[in-house]
């Protein structure tokens, strides 16, 4: 099975200047390989380094160490540490997604607009985009009466399943998910996995991070555990 993510003693540490500077390590000396369609769930307590690994890999953070190279079908193995701004931005685009607990959108863009932009930026036509996001909006059970509505009116389980329908509408080749289903019910968890199940099928690789282990073990292949800055395979599922 092909390697799509390699990463090799990633490293991100923060300089808190508030506190004269005072150096905090978010993750430190973390590898591990990510197969083409393979999921890798990730756990851990509260505040040992899960979120942080995610970031760096999406460039939210820049990683202060270590090598992360992502076989891109645009630019064939790159580097994620180094590689620029611009190539950052294209991988986002078309090859990298990420499931955020926390919905960052425009204020006036409603719900549907917020999942086709996505697809436009794809290259697709608007009537093929909008019919593609009306698809994904239905699939994670948001109402139709919500579609033409600000996102900043909605529950956090809503900005939630809008957050899951804009990322993965695009079924890119690596998706990122932070905790994908906090808050959501158990129906909605059902339309997750589905999706899940899906990609995989299509080939999407994805890393995700659990507090949620009873899902999680249904749908992740390998599950490590981050603890003291140590990442240890525990389960092969």
């Amino acid at each position: 099975m092909a390697v799509l993510l390699s990463m090799k003693g990633l490293e991100k540490t923060f300089v808190m200047h508030y506190l004269h500077g005072e150096h905090v390590v978010g993750c430190n000396n973390i590898s591990f390989d990510l197969n083409e369609g393979e999921f890798i769930g990730i756990t851990g307590q509260s505040g040992a380094g899960k979120s942080t690994i995610l970031k760096t890999i999406y460039r939210t953070y820049l990683p202060t160490g270590g090598k992360l190279i992502f076989h891109s079908d645009q630019f064939g193995p790159i580097d994620l540490v180094t590689a620029n701004e611009r190539e950052i931005i294209a991988l986002r685009k078309r090859e990298i997604g990420y499931v955020s607990q926390f919905l960052n959108v425009m204020p006036r863009v409603t719900a549907l607009e917020v999942v086709m932009d996505v697809i436009l930026e794809m290259g697709i036509s608007m009537i093929e985009a909008e019919e593609q996001a009306k698809k994904m909006l239905a699939h994670f059970q948001l109402s139709e009466s919500l579609w033409n509505s600000f996102p900043r009116t909605f529950s956090g389980g809503e900005k939630l399943r809008l957050n899951l329908a804009q990322a993965m509408v695009k079924k890119p080749k690596l998706l990122l998910l932070d905790e994908p289903t906090a808050s959501l019910d158990d129906a909605s968890k059902q339309s997750v996995k589905e999706m899940i199940e899906q990609l995989k099928k299509s080939g999407t690789s994805m890393i995700g991070i659990f507090h949620d282990l009873e899902f999680m073990e249904t749908v992740v292949d390998s599950h490590y555990h981050l603890e003291n800055g140590a990442l240890n395979k525990k389960v092969v599922v």
